[in-house]
């Protein structure tokens, strides 16, 4: 698929990131990203950015800081000259997946030889899962860009990631005859 553009918006009614990506053939696909999905899948993509960018014949990293910097290098880079401002064209698009956006329960990444990552995003649970799936490769330049709309949106949601560097192992002594849950 060869994108044209994408764009991911945080919706605050759904409590989920709504994922627009649109093709060279006039194609846009819809999807959910939930809350849960976004922050177990944040981590994979941005290292996943490190080890395409560190694959670059010509400036090889070898040790695991020098690759992240040259990572945020290049991603400094790229955020100065993309366009983030260009409204998400939606004029005589065909939708694929129809209206409602797919709702992503589960993914797959894998790194390719080439210097792209390949992202299968799918559908995959529950009994009005519809069982489709869309597949990306992402060079590191629109991983990038993915990345940033991403944590973008994730700003504007608020959903923090719990900070437990600083968490103390204490554990408090039930006095109950049954479980008990907390939040």
């Amino acid at each position: 698929m060869n994108i044209h553009q994408m764009s991911v918006q945080y919706d605050e009614r759904q409590d989920r990131l709504s994922v627009r990506v649109s093709n060279q053939v006039k194609q846009e696909f819809r999807l959910w990203l939930t809350r849960s999905i976004t922050l177990r899948l944040l981590p994979h993509l941005q290292a996943a950015v490190v080890r395409l960018e560190s694959r670059d014949p010509q400036v090889m990293a070898t040790d695991t800081t020098a690759q992240q910097m040259l990572a945020e290098l290049k991603r400094e880079n790229f955020l100065s000259h993309a366009d983030f401002s260009t409204p998400f064209a939606t004029q005589n698009l065909s939708l694929p997946f129809g209206e409602a956006p797919l709702l992503i329960t589960d993914v797959q990444l894998k790194v390719l030889n080439g210097g792209r990552l390949n992202l299968l995003l799918q559908d995959k649970t529950g009994e009005s899962a519809s069982g489709a799936s869309l597949e990306l490769n992402l060079q590191a330049t629109l991983l990038h860009g993915l990345l940033h709309l991403i944590e973008a949106a994730l700003k504007k949601a608020k959903w923090q990631q719990p900070d437990f560097s600083n968490r103390t192992d204490t554990v408090e002594t039930l006095q109950s005859d049954g479980p008990v849950y907390r939040h």
